[in-house]
Protein backbone atom coordinates (compact mmCIF):
# COMPACT_ATOMS: atom_id res chain seq x y z
CA UNK A 1 0.00 0.00 0.00
CA UNK A 2 1.25 3.47 -0.85
CA UNK A 3 0.82 5.97 1.95
CA UNK A 4 0.21 9.65 1.37
CA UNK A 5 0.75 11.80 4.44
CA UNK A 6 0.04 15.50 4.75
CA UNK A 7 2.93 17.72 5.80
CA UNK A 8 1.54 21.28 5.89
CA UNK A 9 4.35 23.26 7.52
CA UNK A 10 7.73 22.38 8.98
CA UNK A 11 9.05 25.91 9.40
CA UNK A 12 11.66 26.80 12.01
CA UNK A 13 11.32 28.19 14.63
CA UNK A 14 8.22 26.68 16.17
CA UNK A 15 5.21 28.53 17.49
CA UNK A 16 5.29 29.80 21.08
CA UNK A 17 2.11 29.66 23.17
CA UNK A 18 1.81 30.84 26.76
CA UNK A 19 -0.53 28.20 28.11
CA UNK A 20 -0.54 29.58 31.66
CA UNK A 21 1.22 32.38 33.52
CA UNK A 22 4.93 31.80 32.95
CA UNK A 23 4.34 28.42 31.29
CA UNK A 24 5.07 28.13 27.57
CA UNK A 25 4.52 25.46 24.94
CA UNK A 26 6.83 25.43 21.92
CA UNK A 27 4.87 23.81 19.09
CA UNK A 28 6.80 22.61 16.06
CA UNK A 29 4.47 22.67 13.09
CA UNK A 30 3.61 19.39 11.37
CA UNK A 31 4.48 17.20 14.36
CA UNK A 32 5.50 14.20 12.25
CA UNK A 33 8.62 12.02 12.51
CA UNK A 34 11.31 13.75 14.64
CA UNK A 35 9.34 17.02 14.86
CA UNK A 36 8.23 17.21 18.48
CA UNK A 37 6.84 19.73 20.94
CA UNK A 38 8.79 21.13 23.86
CA UNK A 39 8.05 23.76 26.48
CA UNK A 40 9.44 25.73 29.38
CA UNK A 41 8.60 27.44 32.67
CA UNK A 42 10.14 30.75 33.68
CA UNK A 43 11.06 31.35 37.34
CA UNK A 44 12.93 34.16 39.05
CA UNK A 45 16.15 32.11 39.24
CA UNK A 46 16.03 30.25 35.93
CA UNK A 47 14.13 28.22 33.38
CA UNK A 48 12.87 24.63 33.41
CA UNK A 49 12.66 23.16 29.92
CA UNK A 50 10.52 20.18 28.96
CA UNK A 51 12.34 18.14 26.29
CA UNK A 52 14.93 18.99 23.68
CA UNK A 53 14.53 18.63 19.90
CA UNK A 54 15.88 16.13 17.39
CA UNK A 55 18.49 18.19 15.57
CA UNK A 56 21.03 20.87 16.39
CA UNK A 57 19.19 23.39 14.24
CA UNK A 58 15.81 22.78 15.85
CA UNK A 59 17.19 22.71 19.39
CA UNK A 60 19.08 25.97 18.86
CA UNK A 61 15.89 27.55 17.51
CA UNK A 62 14.07 26.43 20.67
CA UNK A 63 16.83 27.85 22.89
CA UNK A 64 16.75 31.12 20.93
CA UNK A 65 13.00 31.29 21.55
CA UNK A 66 13.55 30.81 25.29
CA UNK A 67 16.17 33.57 25.22
CA UNK A 68 13.64 35.85 23.51
CA UNK A 69 11.35 35.48 26.53
CA UNK A 70 13.89 35.66 29.36
CA UNK A 71 17.61 36.17 29.90
CA UNK A 72 17.55 33.64 32.73
CA UNK A 73 19.48 30.42 32.09
CA UNK A 74 17.94 27.00 31.55
CA UNK A 75 18.78 25.28 34.83
CA UNK A 76 16.72 22.11 34.44
CA UNK A 77 15.83 19.95 31.44
CA UNK A 78 13.13 17.30 31.85
CA UNK A 79 13.07 14.46 29.30
CA UNK A 80 9.58 12.97 29.03
CA UNK A 81 11.08 9.76 27.54
CA UNK A 82 14.21 8.53 25.80
CA UNK A 83 13.32 8.89 22.09
CA UNK A 84 15.80 11.01 20.13
CA UNK A 85 13.31 13.56 18.86
CA UNK A 86 12.92 14.60 22.53
CA UNK A 87 16.52 14.09 23.64
CA UNK A 88 18.86 14.47 20.66
CA UNK A 89 19.62 18.09 21.54
CA UNK A 90 20.23 17.45 25.25
CA UNK A 91 23.92 18.28 24.91
CA UNK A 92 23.11 21.86 23.88
CA UNK A 93 21.56 22.57 27.30
CA UNK A 94 24.93 23.28 28.87
CA UNK A 95 24.79 23.70 32.63
CA UNK A 96 21.31 22.23 32.98
CA UNK A 97 20.42 19.32 35.23
CA UNK A 98 18.87 16.64 32.99
CA UNK A 99 16.01 14.78 34.66
CA UNK A 100 14.22 11.63 33.46
CA UNK A 101 12.81 8.31 34.58
CA UNK A 102 15.20 5.61 35.78
CA UNK A 103 14.63 3.51 32.65
CA UNK A 104 15.36 6.38 30.26
CA UNK A 105 19.10 6.62 30.93
CA UNK A 106 20.06 3.17 29.66
CA UNK A 107 17.57 3.34 26.80
CA UNK A 108 19.18 6.59 25.65
CA UNK A 109 22.65 5.13 26.00
CA UNK A 110 21.66 2.09 23.92
CA UNK A 111 20.07 4.24 21.21
CA UNK A 112 22.95 6.72 21.00
CA UNK A 113 23.00 9.98 19.08
CA UNK A 114 20.37 10.13 16.32
CA UNK A 115 21.65 9.53 12.80
CA UNK A 116 20.39 8.62 9.36
CA UNK A 117 19.63 4.92 8.93
CA UNK A 118 17.87 4.68 5.57
CA UNK A 119 14.51 3.89 7.16
CA UNK A 120 13.59 7.58 7.00
CA UNK A 121 14.51 10.19 4.42
CA UNK A 122 17.86 11.70 5.37
CA UNK A 123 18.04 14.93 7.36
CA UNK A 124 20.83 17.10 8.74
CA UNK A 125 21.19 16.37 12.45
CA UNK A 126 24.11 18.74 12.95
CA UNK A 127 26.66 18.47 15.76
CA UNK A 128 25.01 16.52 18.56
CA UNK A 129 26.53 14.74 21.53
CA UNK A 130 24.99 12.15 23.79
CA UNK A 131 23.94 13.77 27.07
CA UNK A 132 22.27 11.35 29.44
CA UNK A 133 19.97 12.30 32.31
CA UNK A 134 21.94 12.41 35.56
CA UNK A 135 19.03 12.90 37.94
CA UNK A 136 16.59 9.99 37.61
CA UNK A 137 13.61 8.80 39.63
CA UNK A 138 11.34 5.77 39.88
CA UNK A 139 7.81 7.06 40.43
CA UNK A 140 7.39 10.73 41.21
CA UNK A 141 9.47 13.86 41.67
CA UNK A 142 8.36 17.36 42.66
CA UNK A 143 9.94 20.29 40.83
CA UNK A 144 9.33 23.89 41.85
CA UNK A 145 9.28 26.90 39.52
CA UNK A 146 9.32 29.60 42.18
CA UNK A 147 6.17 28.67 44.15
CA UNK A 148 4.56 26.77 41.27
CA UNK A 149 4.49 23.05 41.99
CA UNK A 150 5.24 20.75 39.06
CA UNK A 151 4.82 17.02 39.48
CA UNK A 152 6.97 14.73 37.34
CA UNK A 153 5.09 11.44 37.31
CA UNK A 154 6.04 8.12 35.76
CA UNK A 155 3.17 6.62 33.75
CA UNK A 156 3.39 3.45 35.84
CA UNK A 157 3.87 0.89 33.08
CA UNK A 158 4.95 0.58 29.46
CA UNK A 159 2.89 2.83 27.17
CA UNK A 160 4.59 4.89 24.45
CA UNK A 161 7.87 3.64 25.94
CA UNK A 162 8.95 2.01 29.19
CA UNK A 163 9.94 5.38 30.68
CA UNK A 164 7.14 7.87 29.96
CA UNK A 165 6.98 10.84 32.31
CA UNK A 166 4.40 13.63 32.35
CA UNK A 167 4.84 17.12 33.77
CA UNK A 168 1.65 17.93 35.66
CA UNK A 169 1.04 21.45 36.94
CA UNK A 170 -2.08 21.04 39.09
CA UNK A 171 -2.48 24.70 40.10
CA UNK A 172 -2.86 25.67 36.44
CA UNK A 173 -4.34 22.37 35.23
CA UNK A 174 -1.64 22.10 32.54
CA UNK A 175 -0.23 18.76 31.45
CA UNK A 176 2.89 18.23 29.36
CA UNK A 177 2.00 14.72 28.21
CA UNK A 178 5.04 13.79 26.14
CA UNK A 179 4.24 11.13 23.57
CA UNK A 180 1.52 9.52 25.64
CA UNK A 181 -0.65 11.81 23.50
CA UNK A 182 -0.45 12.86 19.84
CA UNK A 183 -2.85 15.44 18.41
CA UNK A 184 -3.49 14.85 14.70
CA UNK A 185 -0.65 12.38 14.28
CA UNK A 186 -0.64 8.62 14.53
CA UNK A 187 0.54 7.37 17.95
CA UNK A 188 3.53 5.01 17.89
CA UNK A 189 3.83 2.17 20.40
CA UNK A 190 6.65 0.00 19.08
CA UNK A 191 8.86 0.85 22.10
CA UNK A 192 6.06 0.43 24.60
CA UNK A 193 2.69 -1.31 24.74
CA UNK A 194 -0.68 -0.81 23.07
CA UNK A 195 -2.53 -2.41 25.98
CA UNK A 196 -0.37 -0.57 28.49
CA UNK A 197 -1.05 2.76 26.78
CA UNK A 198 -4.79 2.10 27.01
CA UNK A 199 -4.45 1.41 30.74
CA UNK A 200 -2.27 4.48 31.30
CA UNK A 201 -4.66 6.85 29.54
CA UNK A 202 -7.76 5.38 31.18
CA UNK A 203 -6.42 4.96 34.72
CA UNK A 204 -3.78 7.68 35.02
CA UNK A 205 -3.95 10.49 32.46
CA UNK A 206 -7.71 10.94 32.23
CA UNK A 207 -8.27 11.12 36.03
CA UNK A 208 -5.76 13.98 36.34
CA UNK A 209 -8.46 16.21 34.85
CA UNK A 210 -6.11 18.47 32.89
CA UNK A 211 -7.83 21.36 31.11
CA UNK A 212 -4.83 22.22 28.91
CA UNK A 213 -2.68 19.50 27.36
CA UNK A 214 0.59 19.95 25.50
CA UNK A 215 0.94 16.71 23.51
CA UNK A 216 4.27 15.35 22.36
CA UNK A 217 3.28 16.15 18.77
CA UNK A 218 0.55 18.41 17.39
CA UNK A 219 -1.31 21.50 18.59
CA UNK A 220 -2.06 22.35 22.21
CA UNK A 221 -5.44 20.88 23.06
CA UNK A 222 -7.88 19.97 25.79
CA UNK A 223 -8.85 16.67 27.41
CA UNK A 224 -10.80 15.60 24.32
CA UNK A 225 -7.51 14.41 22.78
CA UNK A 226 -7.37 11.58 25.32
CA UNK A 227 -10.47 9.91 23.91
CA UNK A 228 -9.22 10.52 20.36
CA UNK A 229 -6.02 8.61 21.07
CA UNK A 230 -7.87 5.93 23.03
CA UNK A 231 -10.16 5.40 20.05
CA UNK A 232 -7.14 4.68 17.86
CA UNK A 233 -5.56 2.36 20.43
CA UNK A 234 -8.75 0.32 20.78
CA UNK A 235 -8.93 0.21 16.98
CA UNK A 236 -5.39 -1.24 16.80
CA UNK A 237 -6.20 -3.73 19.55
CA UNK A 238 -9.30 -4.94 17.68
CA UNK A 239 -7.44 -5.28 14.38
CA UNK A 240 -4.64 -7.19 16.10
CA UNK A 241 -7.01 -9.62 17.81
CA UNK A 242 -8.79 -10.48 14.56
CA UNK A 243 -5.66 -10.61 12.40
CA UNK A 244 -3.63 -12.65 14.86
CA UNK A 245 -6.46 -15.18 15.15
CA UNK A 246 -6.51 -15.40 11.35
CA UNK A 247 -2.77 -16.08 11.19
CA UNK A 248 -1.90 -12.83 9.38
CA UNK A 249 1.44 -11.10 9.74
CA UNK A 250 1.36 -7.52 11.04
CA UNK A 251 2.22 -6.25 7.55
CA UNK A 252 -0.55 -8.25 5.88
CA UNK A 253 -2.97 -7.16 8.58
CA UNK A 254 -2.03 -3.51 8.03
CA UNK A 255 -2.38 -3.80 4.26
CA UNK A 256 -5.86 -5.26 4.67
CA UNK A 257 -7.03 -2.65 7.17
CA UNK A 258 -9.15 0.38 6.30
CA UNK A 259 -7.85 3.11 8.58
CA UNK A 260 -11.06 5.10 8.22
CA UNK A 261 -10.82 8.50 9.86
CA UNK A 262 -7.32 7.70 11.09
CA UNK A 263 -6.10 7.85 7.49
CA UNK A 264 -6.21 11.64 7.87
CA UNK A 265 -3.55 11.57 10.57
CA UNK A 266 0.17 11.94 9.78
CA UNK A 267 2.49 8.94 9.56
CA UNK A 268 -0.18 6.31 8.98
CA UNK A 269 2.50 3.68 8.31
CA UNK A 270 2.84 3.42 12.09
CA UNK A 271 -0.10 1.00 11.99
CA UNK A 272 2.45 -1.71 11.09
CA UNK A 273 4.72 -1.09 14.07
CA UNK A 274 1.72 -0.75 16.34
CA UNK A 275 0.43 -4.14 15.21
CA UNK A 276 3.84 -5.70 15.91
CA UNK A 277 3.55 -4.37 19.45
CA UNK A 278 -0.10 -5.35 19.83
CA UNK A 279 0.68 -8.91 18.73
CA UNK A 280 3.39 -9.08 21.42
CA UNK A 281 0.99 -7.68 24.01
CA UNK A 282 -1.64 -10.30 23.19
CA UNK A 283 0.91 -13.13 23.30
CA UNK A 284 2.36 -12.19 26.70
CA UNK A 285 1.32 -11.27 30.21
CA UNK A 286 0.79 -7.81 31.60
CA UNK A 287 4.22 -8.07 33.25
CA UNK A 288 5.84 -8.62 29.83
CA UNK A 289 4.47 -5.46 28.26
CA UNK A 290 7.22 -3.30 26.84
CA UNK A 291 9.52 -6.29 26.28
CA UNK A 292 11.60 -6.76 23.13
CA UNK A 293 10.03 -7.13 19.71
CA UNK A 294 11.75 -7.45 16.34
CA UNK A 295 12.22 -3.72 15.79
CA UNK A 296 14.27 -3.96 12.58
CA UNK A 297 11.63 -6.21 11.00
CA UNK A 298 8.86 -3.85 12.07
CA UNK A 299 10.64 -0.84 10.57
CA UNK A 300 11.37 -2.74 7.35
CA UNK A 301 7.70 -3.68 7.08
CA UNK A 302 6.71 -0.05 7.63
CA UNK A 303 8.89 0.87 4.67
CA UNK A 304 7.25 -1.94 2.66
CA UNK A 305 3.81 -0.60 3.60
CA UNK A 306 5.03 2.78 2.35
CA UNK A 307 5.58 1.32 -1.12
CA UNK A 308 9.23 0.52 -0.46
CA UNK A 309 10.12 4.18 0.00
CA UNK A 310 11.84 5.56 3.10
CA UNK A 311 9.43 7.07 5.60
CA UNK A 312 9.08 10.83 5.30
CA UNK A 313 11.13 12.81 7.85
CA UNK A 314 11.22 16.58 7.45
CA UNK A 315 13.14 17.52 10.59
Amino acid sequence: MSVSTRHPDVSIPGRLEEVADGVFAYIQSDGSWMINNTGFLVASDGVTAVDACSTERRTRAFLDTVAGVTRRPVRTLVNTHHHPDHTGGNGLFTGATIVAHDNAREQMRAMGVPHNTGVWTSIEYGELRLALPFLTFADRLTLWSDELRCELIYAGEAAHTTNDVVVWIPEQSVLFAGDLLFNGGTPFLLSGSVLGAIDVLERFVKPLGARTIVPGHGPVTGPEVIDEVLGYLYFVKDVAERARAAGLTPLDAARGTDLGRYAEWTDTERIVGNLYRAYADLAGSAQQRGGPVNGPAALADMVAYNGGRPLTCLA
